[in-house]
């Protein structure tokens, strides 16, 4: 990812895959039960299991099915929003057409686009400009700027009740009004290179990734208090993109460095297994049906479909011609996969029955995290679409 550290040396995310078997040792742990003591890891291999739907009857990605677009959203335009980091600006692409039909600028660094958890917005995360850009999805035009540090990243609670900006370079997760963004609480994180996050099922926690201390961490949602951490691979990793598995039971952390993704069980927070997938893994996002996680690896320029109930590759998909898809979304019918191409300015459209590469769309320097709005779900928890 772009940084804008003085204090950290600034990193290229990458990610690749290859169908390969899973297998790979663990480093140490700290239990969210027991904070204060570190437990050794082990090896763990991913072998064929029972973890898909028919064994809990749970799916919190129900209500993500193809084209179930809530009211809130069913009369916005469908576009793609791609900002690109080293132009500081915003394209917005038409899908149907596969052209750009807005630009426009915005603060120092977008990082992201995030959907608000009412859906109502779009925000534009200016990492250096320490601005949020709002964009009206009815329109897609932006609106006045808004002052907020250090957002590189930012979430929202299952319950809507606060924004969480992910203020990477000060290590901090700052929980704020959804709204106005008045910051209601700070919380310092022993987490270098804080970046990516997801929730449990029932929101009671979220796991967090720490790029460049190789670490996860596990906060209590309630109490806004570190509960676990987690050294991968013996801090040996660079931790990106965070994903719960359909289940509510797994969470998936995908490892740039060591090109795959872990799997951790949130209740007991422990790494349970690795898969292998290709250099870089970074980019994590479900299928329309809940059985498929598309593995975006960047210096591989290749895709991964990993299948959630066996967890293992069962196809990868490459970009013709070397890429380096990022970040994106699924399409609301979910016919389409669009991604970012990092380092070459443009964004892949990639036909999720065939794995086909459909459109290669040339947009601004440095396209980062890319938001397809509006999709089905409930509500948002931010990321550049996280919907149940």
């Amino acid at each position: 990812m772009v940084r804008r550290h003085t204090s950290v040396v600034a990193s290229v995310v990458c990610v690749a895959m290859f169908s390969l078997p899973a297998c790979a040792s663990v480093g140490e742990t700290k239990s969210a039960a027991t904070p204060g003591s570190l437990t050794p890891g082990s090896s763990s291999q991913a072998t064929t299991s029972s973890r898909g739907l028919a064994g809990n009857g749970v799916d919190i990605y129900a209500a993500d099915r193809p084209n179930a677009l809530s009211d809130v959203v069913k009369h916005d335009r469908a576009l793609v929003y791609v900002p690109n980091s080293l132009s500081n600006t915003v394209d917005v692409i038409d899908p149907v057409t596969a052209h750009v039909v807005s630009h426009f600028a915005v603060g120092a660094l977008p990082q992201h686009i995030v959907p608000a958890w009412d859906l109502k917005t779009l925000y534009v995360t200016n990492d250096g400009g320490n601005t949020l850009t709002p964009i009206d999805p009815a329109t897609g035009r932006p609106g006045p700027t808004i002052p907020v540090v250090d957002p590189y990243n930012m979430y929202f609670t299952p319950d809507g009740k606060y924004a969480i900006v992910v203020a990477e370079r000060l290590q901090r997760l700052d929980f704020r009004d959804p709204h106005t963004f008045t910051l209601v609480k700070s919380v310092p994180v022993d987490c270098l290179g804080v970046d990516h996050l997801d929730f449990s099922a029932d929101g009671r926690y979220l796991i967090a990734s720490c790029e460049f201390s190789g670490k996860l961490l596990k906060l209590d949602v309630t109490t806004r208090r570190v509960i676990g951490t987690i050294r991968l691979n013996g801090g040996d990793a660079k931790p990106q993109d965070v994903k719960l598995d359909p289940t509510g039971r797994v969470f998936y952390v995908a490892d740039m460095k060591r090109g795959g993704v872990y799997t951790v069980d949130g209740d007991t927070f422990a790494v349970t297994g690795f898969v292998p997938t290709g250099a870089g893994a970074h980019g994590l996002y479900v299928s329309r049906d809940s059985k498929v996680l598309y593995v975006t690896n960047r210096d591989a320029g290749t895709i991964s479909l990993l299948d959630f109930s066996t967890d293992t590759v069962t196809r990868t998909w490459t970009i013709p011609g070397g890429g380096s898809p990022d970040m994106g979304g699924v399409s609301a019918d979910g016919k389409v996969l669009w991604v970012s191409g990092r380092f070459h300015g443009v964004v892949y459209a990639i036909d999720t029955t065939t794995g086909a590469l459909v459109h290669k769309i040339p947009v601004g320097s440095g396209p980062h995290g890319l938001c397809v709005f509006p999709q089905p779900g409930r509500y948002s928890l931010g990321h550049t679409g996280v919907f149940r």
